[in-house]
């Protein structure tokens, strides 16, 4: 048995060689204990409640996950590759390969660039996790990326789209890069479904482009997409995200910076309607030894065609914290602390969701309140292989 597995093994390496080949398996294993708290606080009777959780998290520094990917050499500068990336949980092991959801592309580039087929990353995505010195990991993620994300938007392609076909522009253009997407929806167009966004053969599909310009300490970005989002209640509903991002390196520290746009569009048949989200984040990271200090605020203010308190709009605030230890290249230990603050009736907790839903109504004393703060504080270890 032992030299059957053994001469097979030889035989692969072998047809692997021949065909100019190379794959790899490479992952990354990432947990830390985790603290939040959300407190609300009823405007009425000045009562307040508090939630709060410990776990055992994953992906507070880097997301865990575990893949496969691949080259093939084909000749006259022609490469074909793919791209295979699962999520996994190891904090409790209920997640593994069970899909590549994260990633799982084909993809064929010379010197044209490259043409990219599957599920993939978005190009809106980019700027906010790119720009984000915690890189939209852990407590320290921007409001920005969060709100973006959030199921009051319900932009369910922020991060990832489906069934994508994208083009990248080749890397040896001085500095210049780019890309243009479009995620097919898929759906079966018939007169008789397409009278609401929740039937629309529309629903579900992404276009968008990035386009940058990296060259020694400076990396800046513009990016944007549209999203048509399923929602019953409006004839189409689009989500439209702007967004542009820089970094500059100064050496003993290296800025980050970021605005961001995002509109929540209606089509209601009779009249258009919007809801925006006009967002910032400022940040630094700052190399210690081994390790890094990171730093970042951010701050979202919400215009949902009604103001809060005081006649203002809702604005989110998050301030947050981190240091990284590099015990090698591929293992560091990490803590991170945030603190997030609203103001005019925002409702952001967090991942403590509950928290802005707890109570028995909108008045009286048996109301909590809407949340007015949220505290996160992440200590764990990251591998990478």
């Amino acid at each position: 048995m032992k030299k059957s597995l053994t001469a097979l093994a030889a035989l692969t390496v072998t047809g692997l060689a021949c065909a100019q080949s190379s794959v790899t398996l490479f992952g990354v294993i990432d947990a830390g204990v985790s603290y939040q708290s959300a407190t609300s606080r009823n405007a009425i009777t000045g009562i307040t409640s508090k939630q709060s959780q410990w776990s055992l998290a994953n992906s507070g520094y880097n997301s865990s996950r575990i893949g496969f990917r691949g080259t093939e050499d084909l000749g006259g500068g022609l490469a074909a590759s793919f791209w295979l990336e699962a999520p996994i949980t190891n904090d409790d092991g209920a997640t593994g390969i069970a899909n590549f959801n994260r990633r799982s592309t084909v993809s064929l580039s010379g010197g044209f660039g490259e043409v990219r087929l599957g599920r993939d990353y978005t190009a809106t995505f980019w700027n906010d996790t790119v720009f984000d010195p915690f890189g939209t990991n852990g407590s320290g993620t921007n409001v920005i990326s969060t709100v973006s994300a959030s199921t009051g938007i319900g932009n369910s392609n922020y991060t990832r789209a489906s069934n994508m076909v994208a083009y990248f522009l080749p890397p040896n253009l001085g500095g210049f890069y780019g890309q243009v997407q479009y995620s097919l929806n898929e759906n079966v167009r018939t007169s008789a479904t397409d009278l609401t966004a929740a039937t629309s053969s529309s629903a579900g599909r992404y276009v968008g482009g990035r386009f940058g310009y990296a060259n020694g300490p400076l990396d800046i970005a513009l990016a944007a997409g549209q999203n048509v989002a399923v929602d019953t209640t409006t004839l189409t509903r689009k989500v439209q995200t702007v967004n542009l991002g820089a970094s500059y390196d100064f050496g003993p520290v290296k800025l980050f910076g970021e605005i961001s746009n995002v509109q929540n569009k209606f089509d209601t048949g009779l009249a258009n309607t919007h809801d925006s989200y006009k967002g910032y984040l400022i940040g630094a990271t700052v190399p210690v030894g081994p390790g890094l200090i990171r730093a970042s605020y951010s701050t979202v203010r919400y215009n949902e065609g009604a103001a809060g308190i005081f006649g203002e709009d809702p604005r989110v605030n998050k301030l947050a914290l981190g240091y990284v230890h590099n015990l090698s290249k591929r293992t560091a230990l990490y803590a991170t602390i945030a603190r997030v603050s609203n103001r005019n009736d925002a409702a952001y907790t967090g991942s403590l969701t509950a928290a802005s839903t707890t109570g028995y109504g909108t008045t009286g004393v048996g109301y909590t309140g809407l949340p007015k703060s949220s505290t996160g504080y992440d200590f764990g270890i990251r591998h990478a292989f």
